[in-house]
């Protein structure tokens, strides 16, 4: 039985996380790079030098001591967004929203104070919310205004597109979709949903979520199929672009759309997860060998390997 569900999977050209690991991760991503991914201030500063947008950073506390000098730094902003610079899955994120009654709001409604506040700083930089438990920095970034296209299938929460990104090629991509269940946050462990990006058209597809197929947001009630993305095309060449900007072969990529600035890289992953291959309900593996096989001349430029994957992948098939 298990022989004939692998078997199965393969014929799918389905990837799984050993051989992922194996042949696409240890052979194009140098440890050494790593830490330009890991670290979302690393990867905000190469971003920048890059010309590539990212949401704006308006302080980093990096010591204990720094704490105190927080609400200083942030000048009288009513509304950011606190993270750990190493964090992963989206732990450790704080919405706020507003500032009312020396309290701050979060996106959820919830009041926090500035003592409590301090306290989560402090827990990001014991490395409490860090890849590797580490002692880590606590970033404070400008709040994302997310754009219209997704507010019909969103609950709270900001929508972004994960883009697989092989040998600078975008090879699979889709749109995690906040629920009530995933208590507004996009991200698929937590129960939000994922939908498959038709990557030539810049189309969505149906979506996923823990209880299979959908066609509908569950807590909305709207289509997810053929909703139209703006800045497709570039959106596909910033995370192409990524490739050269970090040297990683294999990379996912994250972006949001914001309602002023347009599309922002949100951050970027060495080691990304395979659900995107549920989202799209299809295989990965078809579409890699089928990057390995593309003309040498098409791996000279970003647009280049964009108006190849355009053409390549487009109608969601391979």
């Amino acid at each position: 039985m298990i022989i004939r569900q692998f078997l199965s999977l393969r014929r799918a050209g389905v990837l799984g996380i050993n051989r992922r690991n194996a042949e696409y991760i240890m052979p194009f991503n140098r440890r050494s790079s790593f830490p330009l991914v890991d670290d979302k201030l690393l990867t905000k500063q190469l971003a920048l030098k890059h010309g590539i947008p990212t949401p704006p950073l308006y302080h980093v506390v990096s010591h204990h001591g720094d704490i105190a000098g927080f609400e200083r730094a942030l000048a009288g902003r009513q509304e950011f967004v606190l993270k750990p610079a190493r964090g992963g899955g989206g732990s450790g994120i704080i919405l706020i929203v507003d500032r009312k009654d020396g309290k701050f709001m979060t996106q959820s409604g919830r009041a926090i104070s500035k003592e409590e506040i301090h306290y989560h700083i402090s827990d990001i930089l014991s490395g409490i919310y860090s890849l590797e438990g580490l002692e880590d920095k606590a970033l404070i970034e400008g709040l994302i205004h997310p754009d219209d296209v997704f507010s019909k299938v969103t609950y709270e929460g900001v929508p972004d597109v994960r883009i697989i990104v092989y040998r600078g090629i975008p090879a699979m991509a889709m749109v995690r979709l906040p629920t009530k269940q995933s208590d507004g946050k996009a991200n698929l462990h937590r129960g939000a949903i994922g939908v498959g990006i038709d990557i030539g058209k810049g189309k969505t597809m149906d979506g996923v979520a823990r209880s299979g197929v959908i066609t509908h947001h569950p807590d909305t009630g709207e289509l997810l199929r053929d909703i139209e993305i703006p800045y497709w095309r570039k959106m596909l060449l910033m995370a192409s672009e990524s490739t050269d900007m970090t040297g990683l072969g294999y990379l996912g990529v994250d972006l949001v759309i914001d309602k002023n600035e347009g599309p922002l890289l949100l951050e970027l992953n060495a080691r990304p997860g395979l659900q995107i291959q549920i989202a799209n309900q299809r295989g990965l593996l078809k579409r890699l060998e089928m990057i390995e096989r593309a003309p040498k001349d098409i791996f000279l430029s970003p647009e280049k390997r964009v108006a190849w994957s355009i053409q390549n992948f487009t109608g969601g098939g391979f």
